[in-house]
């Protein structure tokens, strides 16, 4: 599989009118549709800067209209949490993680990502357990199926932070650790 940030990408939208990248090669994940706009990684992540110019979710803009127009209850936006940053607060350290796979997790839709390369994971311990999507390193996806766990390595973004992150996975129980480290 060729690298994905080498190859034609294209903006992706979900339903809160939050932005993400995708390959262009591939169907967009459930839960997001194509934009319109596709071209180079940067071009995407530069188009993206463009118009995605309220980071708060559709359903938070709109609360916070009607309150204002004095139609709804007083809707603050979210404090920020305290301390530093959470790509800080994930990198250098091992953290519990969780496999997200919609709507119920089974061993089809585990290999299912991983023969897609691209899987999302929960951080339980961090405020609201925080979900990633991590696109794989196909050739570092290390299924043991007599051991029950699964080795995944990949990269993912947060908060514009480029992270690398690699987990341990217990197969039956859709859960484990991951390392994240600054990329």
């Amino acid at each position: 599989m060729a690298n994905t940030e080498d190859g034609l990408q294209r903006v992706v939208v979900n339903h809160e009118e939050q932005y993400s990248i995708w390959p262009a090669d591939r169907e967009p994940p459930e839960g997001w549709t194509a934009e319109g706009f596709q071209g180079d990684r940067e071009s995407c992540v530069a188009y993206i800067d463009q118009v995605w110019t309220d980071m708060r979710p559709l359903s938070l803009r709109r609360a916070m209209e009607e309150a204002a127009r004095g139609g709804g209850p007083d809707v603050e936006p979210p404090a920020a949490p305290a301390g530093p940053p959470l790509p800080d607060r994930l990198a250098g350290a091992e953290h519990r993680v969780d496999v997200v796979l919609r709507p119920e997790p089974s061993a089809e839709r585990l290999r299912a990502a991983v023969e897609r390369g691209y899987l999302h994971l929960r951080f339980p311990d961090t405020d609201g357990g925080t979900e990633v999507g991590v696109a794989l390193h196909p050739r570092d996806a290390a299924l043991a199926e007599e051991s029950g766990r699964i080795t995944l390595s990949g990269e993912f973004t947060l908060d514009f932070t480029p992270l690398h992150c690699t987990a341990l996975i217990d197969t039956a129980a859709y859960s484990g650790s991951a390392r994240v480290e600054r990329r």
